[in-house]
This record gives structure tokens, C-alpha cells and sequence, in this order.
């Protein structure tokens, strides 16, 4: 059984995750007591269900103390257990609360402390994590798009590879396995028939990918993703997501981002979302 644990900071997208794990067919729950988890995964597997999302967080209370065994159990009873921990910037989940007039669950009247509180509840659930995604600058649509991206082949036989293009100077994708730097290829920017493009224009990408170290790169990338893929789904994953950055993510790494899903994917599912294309 596929069992995503979908924790985090109030305000932080736990009920986005949870809805976009339930698009893709999973079972899901909210706020289930600890205790109960292996209860309800007992009763999930007689009934059939495959796939199964539940949130746990500090609205758990007492109970919350006792995850780390709760995982560790299901673990040793053969389930394919995956925590997904969802945080921000507290300046960020302060606006949150402010714009949807929500009250934090701990937060008595100072919602600073309530926020200190919580992840210090949180703090043991976060280093079991398989994944921590920064959802400060994600809309609702990115966010959902992340989680499907992630586990939306939960349960099958082969690794789904995703690849994300980014730029640097806009922030590591905190979903990325594994990051690549294509710095050193030519820059369209400093083109002036090329600067207003993007990478997936034909024109970009060639002058990206047309030299010998670009194809030597795409080579040897190719090489290490048909070396790895497989071994990732001998652990039980399910998912890898390689992260492919230039400068500000317009360019350079939407052309390397496309040829790489170009040449791998006859052989493996992948898909491609570049997070900064539309940024200057």
C-alpha cells in the first residue's frame, strides 16, 4: 500500500496537498489520530484501496508524540510510506492567517508564539520527511501541480521522472532530488535577437545545445538518469524529480530541461514544467 503522510505548518497548503492527492485517486484522510493508523491502514488494505493520503499535524495534540513509532511501524509491516512536510517563511503564513481570517489552532493571542510552538511540535516530523516543499511562492495551481507531479504514478512499477527548470536567482525548487548547474553553457541572454525568447523556442535552443559541451552535459546526464532510475525503483520509489538551473531560468536551462525529456523519455515517464520561464 502507497501511504502519503502529509504534514507541515498551519497555512502552509496541507488541505491543497491533501485535494490534489484525492484528484489521483487516493484515499484520503484528515487529521487521523495517530493510534488509529494502523487500524485504518488494516481495514484500507481489505477493502481494496491502494493508495492512501493522510494529514497529520499538531491539531493531532498528544498523539502527535507518538509518529515516529506510528512510521516506523508501518514501515516494518511492509507499506510504502512517504512523509511530505509542506512549510513557509513565517512572514508569509502571518499574511495567510491574516487574508483568510483564520485563527491558528495554538495560537491563543499571539500568533508568533503559536507559529515558534508549532514547529517545535513539528520539528521531529520534519527530519522523517522524504520531502519538504517551500510553498511561499506557490500558487494553489503550482502546488497542486508539485504533489501530482510527485505522486501521481504512486503504486506503479516504474519511477516517474520529473524535471523542473529554474533559475537561480530565484530560489533552489525545494521538491528537486537532485539539482543541475548549466551556468556554464552560452547565455541567449546576451543575444539580442534571442534575449526576449525562451528556450523552448528552436532558435534558443540550439544556440544552447549546438556545442560540445552541451552535448557531452546532455550525454552524461542521460547516462547518470538511466544508471539511477532504475536503483530508485528497486528502493520503492515512485518518483524523481532532477531540478535543472541557469541564471534566471528562461533559457539556458528550458533548452537542457526539454532535450533531456527529449532523449529519455522513449524509455521513461516524464514530465516538464519550468517554474520560471514567465519571470524577468
Amino acid at each position: 500500500m502507497q501511504i502519503v503522510i502529509v504534514t507541515g505548518l498551519s497555512g502552509a497548503g496541507k488541505s491543497t496537498a491533501l485535494r490534489a492527492l484525492e484528484d489521483i485517486e487516493f484515499y484520503c484522510v484528515d487529521n487521523l489520530p495517530m493510534p488509529l493508523i494502523g487500524k485504518f491502514v488494516e481495514l484500507a488494505n481489505g477493502s481494496g484501496v491502494s493508495k492512501a493520503a493522510l494529514v497529520v499535524d499538531t491539531r493531532a495534540g498528544e498523539f502527535l508524540l507518538g509518529v515516529g513509532e506510528a512510521l516506523r511501524a508501518l514501515r516494518a509491516s511492509g507499506q510504502q510510506v512517504e512523509v511530505l512536510f509542506l512549510d513557509a517563511p513565517d512572514d508569509v503564513l502571518k499574511r495567510r492567517f491574516s487574508e483568510t481570517r483564520r485563527r491558528h489552532p495554538l495560537a491563543d493571542d499571539d500568533l508568533d508564539r503559536g507559529l515558534a510552538r508549532e514547529r517545535r511540535l513539528l520539528a521531529g516530523l520534519r527530519e522523517e520527511s522524504d520531502a519538504v516543499v517551500d510553498t511561499a511562492r506557490l500558487s494553489v495551481h503550482e502546488l497542486k501541480g508539485i504533489v501530482q507531479e510527485r505522486y501521481g504514478r504512486a503504486g506503479g512499477t516504474q519511477v516517474a521522472l520529473g524535471l523542473v527548470s529554474f533559475g537561480f536567482k530565484h530560489g533552489l525548487p525545494s521538491e528537486a532530488d537532485m539539482v543541475l548547474d548549466v551556468r556554464f553553457l552560452p547565455n541567449p541572454y546576451f543575444v539580442e535577437a534571442l534575449s526576449a525568447r525562451t528556450g523552448q523556442d528552436a532558435a534558443v535552443a540550439a544556440y544552447v545545445l549546438d556545442n560540445d559541451d552541451a552535448r557531452d552535459y546532455v550525454g552524461r546526464i542521460v547516462a547518470l538518469l538511466g544508471f539511477l532510475i532504475p536503483r530508485c525503483e528497486s528502493e520503492g520509489r515512485s518518483y524523481l524529480t532532477v531540478a535543472v538551473g541557469c541564471t534566471g531560468g528562461r533559457h539556458r536551462s528550458v533548452a537542457v530541461a526539454e532535450e533531456l525529456a527529449r532523449q529519455i523519455g522513449a524509455t521513461y515517464a516524464v514530465t516538464v514544467r519550468h517554474r520560471d520561464v514567465e519571470r524577468k
